[in-house]
């Protein structure tokens, strides 16, 4: 009984563990697309894991310390020449979160 028990718990934790690699994989798809297409950070950012060549913006796999927060902060608010995607209501704050984690798991990659 003990080791069904054992076996079901382990069993229980791989499917989670499935289910969040999927919603991950998933959230990165959606933030390469906002990156790419929605937002177009790829026509002034450079970023190797978007295919983003733009030289307008700081190249995204040299900046040093990003965080999602301080991302969210940039995309929200707007820097230098940056359009303020929240403020204009460009994206939406789940499309900001969403294209912050990926900038932030994907520079310098």
């Amino acid at each position: 009984m003990k080791i069904l028990r054992f076996l079901l718990i382990i069993l229980f934790y791989f499917i989670i563990s499935i289910q969040n690699t999927i919603a991950d994989e998933a959230k990165m798809l959606k933030g390469l697309e906002i990156f790419n297409e929605t937002a177009a950070c790829a026509g002034c950012h450079t970023m190797k894991a978007a295919g983003a060549e733009g030289n307008v913006g700081p190249n995204l796999d040299t900046v040093a310390g990003l965080t999602v927060e301080s991302v969210i902060d940039m995309v929200t608010h707007g820097l230098g020449v940056m359009p303020a995607y929240g403020e204009e209501e460009i994206l939406t704050p789940e499309e900001i979160e969403i294209v912050s984690t990926y900038v932030v798991n994907s520079a310098g990659k």
